[in-house]
């Protein structure tokens, strides 16, 4: 006496897949999102702990912010604020922080190589990657030759509203007048003779909660020194361009500069357009930016033109509204 089988016809084993399938599709963005969530969350975390390793910073040295730049490499705000996200013997390590060209214009540091962030004595530090600098939504990384094995890191302190080196006026608002630098946290300090050399804590008159202090930037590929940001040129941004323009960024030459694919696109500064970046990120619409007073935001890119340069400058007396 024969026994009758029972099994799972190709056709039916064929619709459990193509379930499986929709339901995997249907799932997917869902976990993709939870997952970008979770990264952008850290994201915020960290620049938190950016901003309050600048009130640190500031108790420490008479309340002023630390220098975003000294000239092209004698270190940058992440140098000056190792000590306040636990990296203090990293701090120690690093020689020659803030060297720049003093009045006879024979400082160590313009002679020796050595003491810049790419020389001997600095590369234990710069070839480190700091956590609290890092992003996990943009998780690339730079071992391209030309930086010789030294890190990117994904945050960039506010250099006001108009361009790296304060340029007094450049550009139009979104109403045509012209768009009048107003003060910002952090300075680039070419020589003994820059000036402002630092920015106080008081000079914020616009109101700490009203003044960016920090944003993102992207880790550039192939030789892009977008978030090579041991260098000054690279430690800043701007509210010149709204978050994640499609506008370029302007870097110091072109050989630092590679458009397209995963890189943003930019161009070589000019006299007419000198060096001025975007804050830029990997998540989707929008960038996360601390301020002066230590809170967090995430900004749109929609945010309108005036307002992202207003919250940029620390004594433009704008009227910020919502955004």
């Amino acid at each position: 006496m024969s026994r009758l089988r029972r099994a799972f016809t190709l056709v039916e084993l064929l619709v459990v897949i193509a379930i499986i399938g929709v339901l995997v599709a249907l799932l997917l963005p869902a976990v993709q999102s939870a997952r970008e969530a979770a990264r952008r969350t850290q994201c915020t975390n960290n620049l938190k702990q950016l901003a309050l390793a600048t009130q640190n910073y500031g108790d420490i040295y008479n309340g002023v912010y630390p220098v975003g730049g000294y000239a092209c490499c004698w270190g940058t705000w992440l140098v000056g604020l190792l000590p306040y996200v636990e990296q203090k013997a990293l701090y120690d390590q690093y020689k020659f922080y803030g060297a720049v060209q003093n009045a006879a214009g024979n400082a160590i540091s313009q002679t020796d190589t050595n003491t810049r962030y790419v020389g001997a004595l600095n590369t234990p530090v710069t070839t480190s990657s700091i956590k609290a600098y890092l992003c996990p939504s943009d998780p690339k990384t730079n071992t391209t030759a030309m930086r010789a094995g030294i890190t990117s890191h994904n945050y960039v302190a506010n250099h006001g509203n108009t361009t790296m080196r304060r340029l007094a006026t450049f550009g139009k608002s979104s109403t045509g007048q012209p768009n009048m630098f107003n003060g910002a946290p952090f300075v680039l300090v070419d020589s003994y003779a820059t000036v402002p050399q630092s920015v106080r804590f008081a000079e914020v008159v616009d109101g700490t909660s009203n003044t960016l202090a920090f944003a993102e930037t992207v880790k550039g590929q192939n030789n892009d020194l977008r978030g090579f940001s041991w260098w000054s040129y690279a430690a800043h941004f701007e509210t010149y361009l709204p978050p994640n323009s499609n506008q370029p960024d302007i870097l110091q030459t072109s050989t630092y500069c590679v458009p397209g694919g995963i890189n943003p696109p930019c161009a070589a500064a000019t006299t007419a357009n000198p060096e001025n970046n975007a804050a830029r990120s990997r998540h989707p619409s929008g960038v996360v930016a601390s301020f002066c007073d230590g809170s967090v935001k995430f900004i749109s890119n929609n945010i309108a033109i005036d307002t992202w340069r207003a919250l940029s400058t620390n004594n433009g007396g704008e009227s910020i509204g919502e955004y």
